[in-house]
């Protein structure tokens, strides 16, 4: 567990000047832990006893399917909240993409907090709509083509990030493939496809420069 001298600026400063408001009461209540590069958060099936805030690192929620395929939910990096369950037990699996860093919040705690406390409550309500369309958007992107899909992906990770034009990709190939319901060997073809069509260039591995955003807009549908 991590003491208050090691916690991220950004946590500080919500716990200090943010304790009225939605984000700062939640920061208020957590517990920062940290998680290594493919450790376990909590597995599908256990009780739903928290919630968890990304601070630093990406995480990724997953289901083994009968066949043994692993299937990925989604992905969330820094300040996403994930956890959420309609249930009382978790429907996927979750684990550190890379080295992270977690807010665990109690789920009851956060739950009272929002009968007393507006704007957590109003908070509580945009990330589980968020959640939503997040998950209705990766629905939709699973019945493309596989051009569709990693074009779709990239705008995602685009979007997501603080550099829209570009950024570091914190997942490996299999993961993506995982998440977009393609094999690797289609996900990397694909990305070697959008290079040579000047769509996009990869400097590194993990590097992606999208260079014809329009064109990857056009192709996601």
């Amino acid at each position: 567990m991590l003491t208050q001298a090691s916690l991220p600026s950004n946590v500080i400063k919500a716990r200090h000047a943010g304790a009225d408001t939605g984000v700062g009461a939640i920061e208020m209540i957590g517990t920062m832990m940290s998680f290594a590069r493919n450790a376990e958060i909590y597995g599908e099936g256990e009780e739903v006893e928290f919630l968890y805030k990304v601070i630093s690192g990406t995480v990724r929620t997953y289901k083994v399917l009968a066949d043994g395929r692993r299937q990925i939910g989604a992905f969330y990096l820094a300040g996403d909240l994930f956890g959420l369950e309609a249930g009382d037990d978790h429907s996927f699996s979750a684990e550190a993409v890379s080295d992270s860093k977690v807010l665990v919040i109690k789920r009851s705690a956060i739950f009272a907090l929002a009968a007393r406390n507006s704007d957590v409550a109003r908070q509580l309500w945009n990330l589980t709509t968020r959640e939503l369309r997040r998950m209705q958007s990766h629905i939709m992107l699973l019945i493309k083509s596989a051009h569709e899909r990693v074009a779709g992906f990239l705008l995602e990770m685009a979007d997501r990030s603080a550099a829209s034009s570009e950024f570091d990709l914190p997942m490996s190939r299999q993961d993506i493939a995982d998440y977009l319901g393609l094999t690797i060997e289609t996900v990397s073809r694909t990305l070697t496809s959008l290079e040579n069509a000047a769509a996009i260039s990869i400097p590194s591995a993990r590097r992606i420069v999208l260079r014809d955003r329009a064109a990857l807009s056009a192709l996601s549908g």
